[in-house]
Formats: C-alpha cells, sequence, structure tokens
C-alpha cells in the first residue's frame, strides 16, 4: 500500500490529481503542468517534496566515511556547505545520486537521496560500514520537506515566513528554529531557478505550507518538477542514472573525478573506463519537428541504424522545442551531429545540442 506525506491531506483539499509514485500516493499536478511550470519559471511555486530520504551519518570517522562512498571530495568542505554527487557501486554503476549536507555539529552529515531509493540506499551504506566507527540513521520518516522554487523564492520566504535567506549561497544551509522546531533551509533544488528546500517535522511542513498557500505560493505538482528538471539537463534516477550507468556516460564527470580524489567506491572502474574510452554518453537532442521523444523510443544514424535510445523527452513548455536526452554510441555523440528519432512508425530528423536546454534569467 502507498503511504502517504504529511502533505496529503492538503493535496486532497485542493483537489491535485493523485497518483503512486516511489511508494508514496503524490500530486501530479493542481492546475495544469504547464500553469504549473510557468509558475516556477516566472515568480514562485512549491513542491511537497517530504518523499525524499534523511540518512543521518554521525560518529569519529564520519567524515571518511562519507568521502569513501560518494565520488565528490568532502575533506574538509565547511560546516553549512552542500555537495552534489553520486554513490556507486564496484562496478561504476550508480547506487544513487544525492546531496551530502556537513552540518554545524562536530562529525555530523546528512544524506538526502531519492525517494524511490531510500531501503536500497540506507542498506548500501550499512554494508559499507565495516572498519569505520560511524553510526546511521534513517530518519525519513521523522522529516517532511518543501521546495520553493522560482525567481520570488527569496522574497516570498521573507514576506511569509519572516525568513531573512538573503546570506544563504547556492548550496549553502541555514539552521533555524520554527517555534522551537529544528528547520534546515538550503539554497538547493531540482528546477534550474533559484529557490530553497525547507526541512523540518510533518508538523512545521503543514503549517509552512499552509501560509505559503495562503500567501500566494502557487502548489506545484510532480508533472511540472519533471518537466522543469528535463529543461535545466538535471538527472533523474532510473532515466539518466541507474546500476547500469556511470557518472561519465551520464556526462556528469564533473561530481566524479578520479583524478582528484584517491579513494571512493567505484573509482577503479571509473579510471577504467576513461582509459578504455566511453561507449556511450548521454547527449541533449532537438527534433526538427513538434513530434515528443518519450523515453525507449529508439535513436537511429542517417542510414537508419539504431545507435542509442531517448532516456526523458518532452515538447519542452519554456522553450516551444521538441527535446530529449538520450543515450548514443560515443562516435555519434558530438555535437552538432545529425540523428533520427524513431516515434511508433515514423522517423523524425534530429541534432546533437547540449543537454542544459534552459538557462534561467539570472544565471545568463
Amino acid at each position: 500500500m502507498d503511504k502517504k506525506t504529511c502533505l496529503f491531506d492538503a493535496h486532497i483539499a485542493l483537489g491535485a490529481q493523485m497518483s503512486p509514485f516511489a511508494g508514496y500516493m503524490m500530486p501530479i499536478q493542481y492546475s495544469s503542468i504547464t500553469a504549473e511550470h510557468n509558475a516556477v519559471r516566472t515568480a514562485v511555486g512549491m513542491f511537497d517534496v517530504s518523499h525524499m530520504g534523511e540518512i543521518f551519518v554521525s560518529g569519529p570517522d564520519a567524515e571518511r566515511f562519507v568521502n569513501h562512498v560518494f565520488t565528490n571530495q568532502v575533506e574538509g568542505i565547511a560546516p553549512g556547505k552542500i555537495l552534489y554527487g553520486m554513490m556507486l557501486y564496484p562496478n561504476g554503476g550508480t547506487v544513487d545520486d544525492l546531496l551530502v549536507y556537513k552540518e554545524y555539529k562536530e562529525n555530523a552529515w546528512l544524506l538526502v537521496v531519492n525517494a524511490s531509493n531510500i531501503e536500497k540506499d540506507f542498506d548500501w551504506l550499512l554494508s559499507c560500514t565495516e572498519g569505520f566507527d560511524v553510526k546511521l540513521e534513517n530518519a525519513s520518516e521523522a522529516w517532511g520537506e518543501i521546495a520553493l522554487q522560482g525567481p520570488e523564492a527569496e522574497a516570498k520566504a521573507k514576506e511569509l515566513l519572516s525568513l531573512d535567506l538573503s546570506s544563504l549561497e547556492f548550496y549553502t544551509f541555514g539552521e533555524f528554529e520554527w517555534k522551537g522546531e529544528r528547520l534546515i533551509v538550503s539554497r538547493t533544488g531540482y528546477t534550474g531557478e533559484d529557490g530553497f528546500e525547507l526541512y523540518s517535522s510533518p508538523q512545521v511542513i503543514v503549517e509552512l505550507w499552509n501560509i505559503l498557500l495562503e500567501g500566494g505560493v502557487s502548489p506545484c505538482g510532480l508533472g511540472c518538477r519533471d518537466t522543469l528538471r528535463f529543461e535545466a539537463g538535471l538527472p533523474l534516477y532510473g532515466h539518466e542514472l541507474s546500476a547500469e550507468i556511470s557518472p561519465l556516460e551520464a556526462t556528469l564527470s564533473m561530481f566524479a573525478k578520479p583524478e582528484n580524489k584517491p579513494e571512493f567506491i567505484g573509482r577503479d572502474a571509473l579510471v577504467a573506463q576513461k582509459a578504455e574510452g566511453l561507449k556511450r554518453k548521454c547527449v541533449g537532442l532537438e527534433l526538427h519537428d513538434k513530434a515528443i521523444p518519450r523515453a525507449g523510443y529508439p535513436v537511429l544514424d542517417m542510414e537508419g541504424n539504431k545507435v542509442g535510445e531517448v532516456s526523458t523527452g518532452y515538447r519542452s513548455i519554456s522553450l516551444d522545442r521538441s527535446l530529449c536526452m538520450a543515450f548514443v554510441d560515443i562516435n555519434h555523440a558530438a555535437l552538432g551531429t545529425s540523428l533520427q528519432v524513431q516515434i511508433r512508425k515514423k522517423i523524425f530528423p534530429a541534432t546533437v545540442i547540449k543537454k542544459r536546454f534552459y538557462v534561467p534569467h539570472y544565471k545568463k
């Protein structure tokens, strides 16, 4: 039976279209995916992301342990800093992609993992603890989370929640209190826009949601969460990353550099992949038509031979272009390469482009 987040009743009251996702009943949309997508791009929207996982790591060897299981370099980073990266299997496949938070108290870390992978990730971490003096706690059920995203997110947090977040830099977090309870606010998100993620107890999250809703913040579902992350070129586990896909193949090597980090699980496999040369790579494709490429559709060369497969595709809401991410053979992955996408029985011409399709105004 699918679980419910702390905001389930709020979604029902708003008439959200609900659907199972990662073991939870989650809102797909409230009004329309397009309207919610545009609210985040132009103003501000909020998402229930309470289904995400929170795993705390503490103990004398906490830093060394996190560095061992995580592709990015965490040694010596300052409290309040957040890093994005992956946990890998020894063969280089991806256990999960996640955010690592260096807490303000000593020997304490927070790992925020994908909802669909919580149990798998926790079991994996437990299996890696031999030789490390660490304590692991899967606290996912004790925390709720709201993602407040869009160009007006900072102003709305100050206006409605009296939270001055102007000093938070991108990929840092602050510790606050809300009526005596712990509130973590990070300047992170999954939309390509500026914004914040707020973590607290389920009771606090429900209260914050209601205040933001009454203050005019648009509730947004998982439908536009996916269209937004796709336009920004961000990966979705199970599509652009998986146990069969390494960070190098996913073109996320900036978060997994074996040449810059002497030890982590999966490092040897990445070194070997680099030495042998990649056989495939995740690229962006633009179709020269309004047809919509979907996950699993074949990518063909100009002679009609299959050279890859779509991992995510949409008619981009912000750009009004038919775009997709696809894994293609490495000799067809160069920018500007002409390819084709098969959509049912029809073939559509396409061109390899950068897979970060959309850049928000504040980053231009």
